[in-house]
């Protein structure tokens, strides 16, 4: 009577033992060492649990009909890189920088631009409704969040209004970033003649991504002319109970928003299947400012944005700041900020002390005790959530953009993010960096020290989680 439970038991201690053996073999492979070790550590406790999380979220990478999707726009973006050739800048020193940025995202360095930085929530929703009301030709918006709340209907009833002159209007939103409002975004935007899509959506029957690969970006274009990117959604800035957003967002005029259109229709090709027919008109020059797109995400061979930041972290002087939501590094970040500190670079980290993620905020946490020690400024700004993606090196490179300092940001999610070179530019995102500075608490590391124990045990555990990917 009790020989098959025995056996059963057998079979279960033998298929724990190959899925541990097997594991070895596979999850080092194409993987940081921390997710590595988080993996391996997990599969390691709970065989059977872990395989199967594994099997759910443990690769990302997206499936084939989706790359083939991206590999077929490669040319598409080429062609517009070599139209946008008569504007390459003068970069000096930064030549370098640009030429790795457009290896890794396709898109080139273009002088001629104007770059005016918004850090004023609702100030961006009036300029946008403005420049879709003043729209001829076109409305093209890719955003992780469109609610149809006061915000989103107002936006969403100018481009109604564009409608209704006959423009091009599309709307590409991400569902897992919408999901509050995605049955309503849907109704709002369909009654308004908009042609809406979501963005990596769920497919039942066919190959698809892990559901927390995200695009995240935020990119909106009006008349291929008009072009706004960095971090602010389609929503109200006090969505979240108690906690108020503050973002950057930049508001670009010139050669560079052919990038931006070229990249909004290259998505939009990938969701619907149709090869983008209409290249992206080059827009004449209107500033002084160099600017250059870089977008990134699991399609693109390296992870762009951190490939870039840790080169230029290792290459950086003098100064450093960097302001994120979110930072969880890896290894390769951790090390260039402790490197810089040690040539004597002035690093200074800026995050929110505002939290709307609890293990998230619990896992960067735990990055702190070394940060410091290490001789990294750490300053909390509080009273809003300060979700602005913005990072400035010596003078002479200034990023604004969707991503995070994290790995989700680096690894899985789609993002995007504008470089800009020229003094002027970078001065005025030093100067908003300086501002943040100026109201954050710095914190101090004896304090930080003699935080709770049970505090130090979740952030350990928190950390753990997050190498996941």
């Amino acid at each position: 009577m009790n020989a098959l439970p025995d056996n059963l038991e057998t079979i279960w201690y033998a298929t724990e033992w190959i899925i541990r053996i097997g594991a070895l073999a596979v999850v080092p492979l194409r993987r940081s060492p921390a997710a590595a070790r988080a993996w391996l550590l997990l599969i390691f406790f709970l065989p059977v649990p872990g395989l199967v999380l594994f099997l759910a979220i443990g690769s990302p990478r997206f499936p084939a009909w989706r790359e083939e999707r991206f590999r077929s726009l490669l040319p598409y973006f080429a062609a517009t890189g070599r139209r946008l050739a008569p504007y390459a800048p003068d970069l000096g020193d930064s030549a370098p920088v640009a030429a790795l940025a457009e290896t890794l995202g396709h898109m080139p360095a273009t002088a001629g631009n104007s770059v005016e930085l918004i850090d004023d929530y609702d100030g961006v929703i009036d300029r946008l409704v403005a420049d879709i009301d003043a729209a001829e030709r076109s409305v093209h918006l890719l955003v992780y969040i469109f609610a149809d709340d006061a915000v989103g209907r107002r936006v969403a009833k100018a481009m109604g209004r564009a409608v209704a002159r006959g423009l091009e209007v599309r709307v590409l939103f991400d569902p897992v970033g919408s999901y509050r409002w995605r049955r309503g975004t849907h109704a709002m935007l369909r009654e308004q003649g908009i042609d809406v899509r979501e963005t990596l959506p769920f497919r039942l029957l066919r190959g698809r991504t892990r559901r927390d690969m995200r695009n995240h970006r935020k990119l909106f274009v009006i008349d291929g002319r008009i072009g706004y990117a960095g971090s602010q959604n389609i929503v109200a800035r006090d969505f979240r109970p108690g906690i108020v957003n503050r973002e950057l967002v930049a508001r670009v005029t010139g050669p560079v928003v052919a990038s931006m259109e070229a990249l909004v229709r290259g998505d939009w090709n990938i969701e619907t299947g149709t090869f983008p027919t209409v290249d992206p008109p080059i827009p004449e020059p209107a500033g002084e400012a160099q600017a250059q797109l870089l977008p990134s995400g699991a399609a693109y061979p390296l992870e762009g944005l951190e490939t870039l930041l840790v080169w230029r972290l290792h290459e950086a002087r003098d100064r450093i700041i960097i302001a994120t939501p979110y930072f969880i590094p890896d290894e390769d970040v951790l090390g260039a900020m402790k490197a810089a500190v040690a040539r004597g670079v002035k690093v200074e980290l800026v995050v929110s002390k505002v939290v709307d993620q609890r293990l998230v905020h619990l896992s960067q946490s735990s990055y702190y005790t070394d940060l410091l020690e290490a001789g990294v400024r750490i300053n909390l700004y509080p009273h809003y959530l300060l979700h602005a993606k913005t990072f400035s090196i010596d003078g002479r490179l200034a990023v604004v953009g969707s991503s995070n300092v994290d790995l989700r940001s680096f690894q899985l999610n789609e993002e995007v993010s504008l470089l800009l070179y020229d003094s002027q530019s970078i001065a005025r995102v030093e100067a908003i960096q300086q501002a943040y500075l100026a109201g954050s608490e710095r914190l101090d590391l004896e304090q930080w020290r003699r935080r709770p124990l049970p505090r130090k045990l979740a952030e350990n555990i928190a950390r753990l989680v997050n190498s996941l990917l």
